[in-house]
């Protein structure tokens, strides 16, 4: 299989770095993460590209990003919550047998990231906007994913471990 052994999609602090990590480490492969490839490549937070350029300069970067860690990347890969909202990154995840959709509910979601305002999309309301965003968004992750792992009440491990399971896959 060419491509990433597994991408990890679902909403911002569902724990897709997280896990990903745990994940790559068990298979014994490298991880990556396409957000972090994006403040690496902009030498700046997410946030202020936001701010300093708007959401559709930064969904650009997002789907540059993914197109190329999806052809080019082997490991385990994390995508950014909203990179599903492409219509050609939903195409691009057609192709990968791999696709895992961690999910959560609001109250999950509130003691995972406090739903602080560090995030751009969550400034206002968190918990409404939180709630929004996931009607807009949990048909398109649905669509992507060949599996959904939930993560409510689960440490990264038992996520990480259902992942495998569901995937059927084996650990290094």
């Amino acid at each position: 299989m060419s491509g990433p052994q597994i991408v990890l999609v679902g909403p911002m602090g569902v724990g897709k770095s997280t896990v990903g990590a745990l994940l790559a480490e068990r298979l014994g492969c490298a991880y990556r993460d396409t957000d972090d490839d994006i403040v690496t490549a902009q030498g700046r937070a997410i946030a202020e590209i936001f701010v300093d350029e708007g959401e559709a300069h930064f969904r650009a970067l997002e789907k540059a990003s993914v197109a190329a860690a999806l052809a080019g990347h082997e490991g385990v890969l994390s995508l950014g919550g909203g990179a599903i909202l492409d219509a050609d990154t939903r195409a691009l995840l057609d192709a990968h047998p791999t696709v895992v959709y961690l999910s959560m509910d609001v109250e999950e979601a509130a003691r995972r990231t406090g739903l602080n305002t560090a995030r751009p999309l969550l400034a206002v309301n968190p918990r409404k906007q939180w709630r929004e965003l996931m009607e807009a968004r949990r048909h398109l992750y649905t669509e992507v994913a060949r599996v959904v792992v939930a993560t409510d009440g689960r440490t990264p491990e038992e996520v990480a471990e259902a992942v495998l399971d569901a995937l059927e896959l084996k650990q290094a």
